[in-house]
């Protein structure tokens, strides 16, 4: 799934390209992954594209229709909510270019041009929102890491028991933030993705907080990870897959202490850390030491 830098990287790329624009038109296929497709088919045209960008894992598209005699809605905060699922594609490509296969959306702009939603499997998600509807879906969101101070997220890690790598993932903790880049800044900050954030010491906080910025400024400076699907808003793959330190790389040595790089399931997710720079908690230990002790027995 995209996560923060390769969202990021679409959004800028959209900003760039439709910012500005106005929607004459919009033609759906399949619509099993839109909350509602006929506000999409009917809000949409009209309106123009103010400006392009992430919020969390999400596209959004705010848009601006000009109040016209009594109709207070059309002045009302609008936008459209895309989330690219394992496989979305949205780009603005000429309309007389052929278009692809897995088209499900295309809206027509007023410079002839076309924005295209190209999604094979439709694990994404595509809403028009508007007023106070607007207002909730987005504060069910968490703080964004690059917006929120140290302090703020030191506490909103420290405030809860639950596995810091579960934190991470969490969206109405922080927001934007996958198994990529959780497992890469709990590596970075010398984490075992099963502490507790309850655990962390003030400075482990204010480490992971700076080694989660760091490695989410460099990826967008990379235009993302492209480990199968991903592709920016140029149909162009990101780079930084290469720079991966423990993502994926199960059985590799580890790039500070040639330790192999191991695998566990924390909080029903993959985690990839060293053992040997990223120590267990020792009641983690423990319970993995007991569920080995009674895993052999029942084979006795």
């Amino acid at each position: 799934m995209p996560e923060l830098p390769e969202v990021e990287t679409v959004a800028r790329g959209l900003q760039a390209a439709i910012a500005g624009r106005t929607i004459v038109s919009v033609t759906l296929g399949k619509t099993d992954f839109m909350d509602d497709p006929a506000a999409i088919q009917n809000e949409l045209p009209g309106r123009s594209i103010e400006v392009v960008e992430r919020y969390g894992k999400f596209l959004l598209m705010r848009l601006h229709r000009a109040v016209k005699g009594d109709d207070r809605r059309a002045g009302e905060p609008s936008a459209l909510l895309v989330h690219l699922g394992m496989t979305g594609m949205l780009m603005a490509q000429a309309a007389g270019e052929p278009v692809k296969k897995h088209t499900h959306v295309v809206m027509g702009l007023d410079d002839g041009r076309e924005l295209r939603y190209i999604d094979p499997r439709r694990f994404g998600r595509m809403a028009y929102l508007a007023g106070e509807i607007l207002r909730k879906e987005l504060q069910r969101f968490g703080a964004d890491p690059l917006a929120a101070t140290a302090p703020e997220f030191a506490e909103r890690i420290q405030s809860r028991r639950a596995r810091i790598k579960a934190l991470l993932l969490d969206q109405s903790v922080i927001r934007g933030v996958g198994n990529i880049y959780a497992d890469e800044s709990l590596w970075k900050a010398r984490l075992h993705p099963a502490q507790l954030g309850a655990r962390l010491t003030s400075e482990q906080a204010v480490k992971l907080y700076r080694a989660l910025q760091e490695i989410l400024r460099a990826a967008i400076d990379l235009r993302g990870s492209s480990i199968s699907d991903f592709l920016d808003a140029d149909g162009m793959p990101g780079e930084y897959q290469r720079h991966h330190r423990v993502y994926g790389r199960e059985g590799e040595r580890c790039f500070r202490c040639k330790t192999a790089i191991r695998r566990v399931i924390v909080a029903g997710r993959s985690s990839y850390y060293c053992p040997s720079c990223q120590k267990a908690p020792r009641r983690w230990r423990a319970a993995k030491s007991q569920r080995a002790a009674a895993s052999r027995n029942n084979k006795v």
